[in-house]
């Protein structure tokens, strides 16, 4: 059953609201970590803010990135789907990202994604 028939048919099956719900925080994740800029233009909460501040080492964000691939990988135990995409591009990335901390480079931001010196062109 696809999502379209699933939602005319009213009956929402956990697979789909799991699905949903695991891509849905792993990528709003992911794009307040890659985009800073989001956390100084979208309302959120401190709380929030502490949290996506902490993966700002190449080592912390190998590993939110291991962590969020280890998921994609766990949810294709019981089907193959396409992702398995999601799951390969974002172990590597968390390997490019071990890789620059193993080599001791430094993480550098971009100034178009809202790294530093945004914040004085906004103010």
């Amino acid at each position: 059953m696809t999502i379209a028939e699933e939602l005319r048919s009213r009956n929402f099956s956990e697979h789909w609201s799991r699905f949903i719900n695991d891509k849905a925080v792993s990528g709003l994740i992911l794009i307040f970590v890659e985009v800073p800029l989001l956390l100084r233009i979208c309302p959120t909460s401190e709380k929030f803010d502490v949290f996506i501040r902490r993966f700002t080492t190449n080592y912390m964000r190998a590993g939110m990135y291991t962590l969020m691939s280890l998921i994609q990988w766990l949810s294709l135990i019981r089907k193959t789907t396409s992702l398995v995409a999601a799951a390969v591009l974002l172990l590597a990335a968390a390997i490019c990202y071990l890789i620059a901390g193993l080599k001791g480079q430094g993480f550098v931001g971009s100034k178009t994604l809202g790294g530093q010196g945004v914040a004085q062109m906004i103010v």
